[in-house]
C-alpha cells in the first residue's frame, strides 16, 4: 500500500510539475530559455515592440491565467526590461535601422512599419530555435491571418519576402525550417520581379547582407537586442473588442 501510494504521488508530482513548466510558467527572458525548448517547444506571447524588419519583443502569456476560460491575469501597462525575450525571425533578413553611428538603410523605417502593423500589441506564437550571442532568440513566427480563424496562422518571415521587405538571410546557422532555403529564395526572387516593397526601383540594390559587410561590423542590428528598458504596451484587442471598435 505504501509503495502504490509513494508510486502515484510521484506520478501526480511529475504530471503537476511539467503542467506548470509548459502551462503556467512564464518564460521572463532569453536567460529563461533552456536549451532543451530550443526545436522543441512553441510559446505565445503579446508583441510590447517592434525593433526593426525582423526583430521584436515578446512578453511570453502561457496559456493558464492568459487564454479563455481561465482569464485571471492581466499584462502590466508598462512592461519591465529583463520581462520580455528578444525575437529574431529566422532565415530573413531586414534592412537595418541606424545604430552605433551608422546610418540608416534605405526601407529599414518601412520594413519595421510593416512589421509593427502585422503584430505590434497583438498575440504571436513562436517556434523556438535557437540563441545568439546577442541573446536574441530565433525563431519561426506565427500571427493570425484572420480576426475571425484565429487557427490560420502567417508565417511572417515568408510574408516579409513575399511584400519585399526583406531578403534572404544566408549567414553561418541560418534556418529555413522544414520548408527548406529553396522556398525563402523563391519567395524573394519572385517580389524581385514584381517590385514590391524595398525591390520597387529594381533588383539593384544594397541588401542587408551587404550593408554590414560595408560597415564591417556585424552588430549593427543588435543595439536593442540587449536593451532592457521599460515599454509602454499596445493595448491588445480581443476579436469581440475589434468587432465592437468598429461598429
Amino acid at each position: 500500500m505504501f509503495w502504490s501510494s509513494f508510486a502515484l504521488g510521484s506520478v501526480v508530482t511529475a504530471v503537476a510539475a511539467r503542467v506548470y513548466a509548459r502551462h503556467i510558467k512564464r518564460i521572463r527572458n532569453a536567460d529563461w530559455v533552456t536549451p532543451n525548448m530550443l526545436g522543441k517547444r512553441r510559446i505565445r506571447g503579446i508583441v510590447t515592440s517592434v525593433a526593426d524588419g525582423d526583430g521584436f519583443r515578446l512578453y511570453h502569456t502561457p496559456a493558464i491565467g492568459w487564454r479563455f476560460p481561465l482569464n485571471f491575469r492581466n499584462l502590466p501597462q508598462r512592461v519591465k526590461g529583463g520581462e520580455t525575450l528578444y525575437i529574431r525571425l529566422a532565415g530573413v533578413d531586414a534592412p537595418e535601422m541606424s545604430s552605433f553611428g551608422k546610418p540608416e538603410q534605405p526601407f529599414a523605417k518601412e520594413a519595421q512599419l510593416w512589421l509593427s502593423d502585422k503584430i505590434l500589441g497583438k498575440h504571436v506564437v513562436c517556434e523556438l530555435l535557437s540563441k545568439d550571442q546577442y541573446r536574441r532568440v530565433i525563431a519561426n513566427a506565427y500571427v493570425s491571418s484572420n480576426s475571425f480563424l484565429p487557427l490560420f496562422k502567417t508565417n511572417l518571415a515568408h510574408r516579409l519576402l513575399s511584400d519585399g521587405y526583406g531578403t534572404v538571410y544566408e549567414q553561418h546557422g541560418a534556418q529555413y525550417g522544414s520548408w527548406g532555403k529553396e522556398l525563402y529564395q523563391k519567395l524573394e526572387a519572385d517580389a524581385k520581379e514584381d517590385r514590391r516593397g524595398m525591390w520597387k526601383n529594381g533588383p539593384d540594390i544594397e541588401t542587408p547582407a551587404q550593408y554590414k559587410r560595408r560597415h564591417a561590423q556585424g552588430n549593427v542590428d543588435d543595439a536593442s537586442a540587449s536593451s532592457d528598458e521599460d515599454t509602454a504596451v499596445p493595448e491588445s484587442k480581443t476579436w469581440i473588442r475589434r468587432l465592437l471598435s468598429k461598429t
